[in-house]
C-alpha cells in the first residue's frame, strides 16, 4: 500500500511474489519449492486486504475461517492473535497454507481479485502457521470433558480436522490409522517438495496436545469393524474418514506390465516410504529414462515432478484435453514447466508396449480434438482416427483419479454411502 499525491491510499494490483528455489536446482532435490514470505512481504500483502464488511472470501473457505479478521491482525503485526483467530476454525493452517487450492476457494471471491490479483490469503496463512511452529505452539482452549468417546477412522485431513474439533469440544477422541505414520494423503500422497513431512507431523503433535490418542498400524475392518468399535470398544460414535486411496486405471492392454505404477503406489513409495533416500531407506523404486504420467490433475503434476527428482531424463504429462482444461492448480503447472516437465496435450494412450521380459518399452497413443462440453463443463475429447503414434517411454504412472477404499463399507452392514 502506498499514498499518492492526493493523499489517498492505493493498493498494489499484484500479489507479493513468493520466493522459491531455483528451478534447475529444485528439479533434482526434494526440498520445499516455495520458501514462504518474509516479514516485510507478509505485512505488505496483508495490507492489500480491503477489509470488506461482507467478507466474500469466506464463502469460498470450506471451514469458514474469518479471513479479514486474521489478515487485519497480521497487518497490525499481531501474529499470536492471527494464529488464534485462524485456529478457531482451521486445525491445519500450516498444511492448508501450502496445499489448499485457494485460487478456486477463498481467493476466487476476493473483491480485489475482480480487477486485480486477489490477496494471497494462503501465503499469509502459511506465514502465520510457520511463525507459530518456529516460536512455540500456543495453547488452545478445551471444553470440560463430556464423558463421551469418539473413534476416528483415518488420519488424513478429514480425520485430523474432525479429531481437533471434537477434542476442543471435550470429547475423548481416538484416531485409528492403517499405515505406520499418521497424516493420510498429506504423508503418502503430497511430495516433500510441496508439503514437508515435518510440517504434517507438527500438526499431528498439536492434536496430541489436545488429548487426541492416535493409534497407527490399525486397520479398521480387519482388527475391528465399525460395529465392534461401537458395541465392544466403548465408542459412542464413529467418524469414517478413510479417504480415496483406491487407484483407478485406464483398462488398456499392457497396463499390468512391469514399469507401470498407479500414482498412489509411486507417490507412497517416494513420500511415506522415502524411496528417494534408497539405500538409506530400504524402499527401492525403479524410474526409467523416460516417464509418462497419464492425467492432468495435481497428483499427475506431483508424479511428473517426482520422476525428474528421482533421475528421469524426460518426464511427460500425457493429457487428453488441452492446457486450458488442466484441472491442476495453475501454480503447480507453472512449477512443473519451469522444472522441465514436458506436456503432450490432446493425447491419450491406447495400449502399453512391452518386451519379452514384460518391461515397458513404449506407449501407443492417439491424438484428440475437443468437442462439446461435458457434464463438468469442460470440452469433451474426441479421438482423431488414423493419428496413432508411439511414445518412447519405459515407465508409466497412471494418475487419472482414485476412489474410496471398500474395506469399511464391506465390513459394515447397513452403511449407506
Amino acid at each position: 500500500m502506498t499514498v499518492n499525491n492526493t493523499g489517498k491510499k492505493t493498493i498494489s494490483t499484484k500479489k507479493n511474489p513468493m520466493p522459491a528455489q531455483d528451478p534447475h536446482e529444485r528439479a533434482r532435490n526434494f526440498n520445499e519449492v516455495a520458501l514462504g514470505y518474509g516479514e516485510n512481504a507478509v505485512i505488505a500483502e496483508a495490507k492489500r486486504c480491503l477489509q470488506c464488511k461482507s467478507a466474500p472470501c469466506r464463502q469460498g473457505c470450506p471451514v469458514e475461517v474469518d479471513i479479514p479478521a486474521f489478515i487485519k491482525l497480521v497487518a497490525n503485526r499481531d501474529l499470536a492473535g492471527a494464529v488464534k483467530k485462524l485456529k478457531e476454525m482451521n486445525a491445519l493452517p500450516a498444511v492448508c497454507g501450502r496445499v489448499c487450492p485457494q485460487e478456486n476457494q477463498c481467493e476466487k471471491y476476493c473483491t480485489l481479485g475482480k480487477k486485480h490479483e486477489p490477496v494471497a490469503i494462503g501465503r499469509i496463512e502459511r506465514y502465520c502457521a510457520d511463525w507459530e511452529l518456529s516460536t512455540g505452539v500456543l495453547p488452545q482452549e478445551v471444553a470440560p470433558p463430556t464423558g463421551k468417546k469418539v473413534a476416528i477412522v483415518g488420519s488424513g485431513p478429514a480425520g485430523l480436522t474432525c479429531a481437533a474439533d471434537l477434542a476442543k469440544l471435550g470429547y475423548k477422541v481416538t484416531v485409528f490409522e492403517a499405515l505406520h505414520v499418521a497424516g493420510g494423503v498429506l504423508m503418502y500422497g503430497i511430495p516433500e517438495f510441496r508439503l514437508p513431512k515435518r510440517v504434517v507431523q507438527a500438526e499431528v503433535e498439536n492434536l496430541r496436545r489436545l488429548g487426541v490418542d492416535i493409534r497407527v498400524n490399525a486397520v479398521v475392518g480387519k482388527f475391528a469393524t465399525v460395529d465392534e468399535l461401537q458395541n465392544g470398544g466403548g465408542f459412542d460414535a464413529v467418524f469414517i474418514g478413510t479417504g480415496a486411496g483406491l487407484p483407478y486405471f485406464m483398462k488398456i492392454p499392457g497396463e499390468n506390465a512391469c514399469g507401470v505404477y498407479s500414482a498412489n503406489e509411486f507417490l507412497t513409495r517416494t513420500n511415506l516410504m522415502k524411496a528417494y533416500l534408497f539405500p538409506e531407506n530400504d524402499t527401492p523404486i525403479r524410474v526409467g529414462r523416460k516417464v509418462a504420467v497419464l492425467g492432468g490433475g495435481n497428483v499427475a503434476m506431483d508424479s511428473a515432478r517426482t520422476a525428474l527428482r528421482l533421475g528421469a531424463e524426460e518426464s511427460w504429462i500425457v493429457y487428453r484435453r488441452s492446457k486450458n482444461e488442466l484441472p491442476a492448480r495453475h501454480e503447480e503447472v507453472e512449477h512443473a514447466e519451469e522444472e522441465g516437465v514436458k506436456f503432450s496435450f490432446l493425447t491419450s494412450p491406447t495400449r502399453i508396449l512391452y518386451n519379452d521380459n514384460y518391461w515397458v518399452t513404449g506407449m501407443e497413443c492417439l491424438r484428440y480434438e475437443l468437442g462439446d462440453p461435458d457434464a463438468s463443463g469442460r470440452r469433451s475429447p474426441v479421438p482423431i482416427p488414423g493419428t496413432e503414434f508411439v511414445m518412447d517411454v519405459d515407465t508409466v504412472v497412471v494418475a487419472i483419479g482414485q476412489g474410496p477404499n471398500p474395506l469399511v463399507p464391506r465390513t459394515t452392514k447397513g452403511l449407506e454411502t
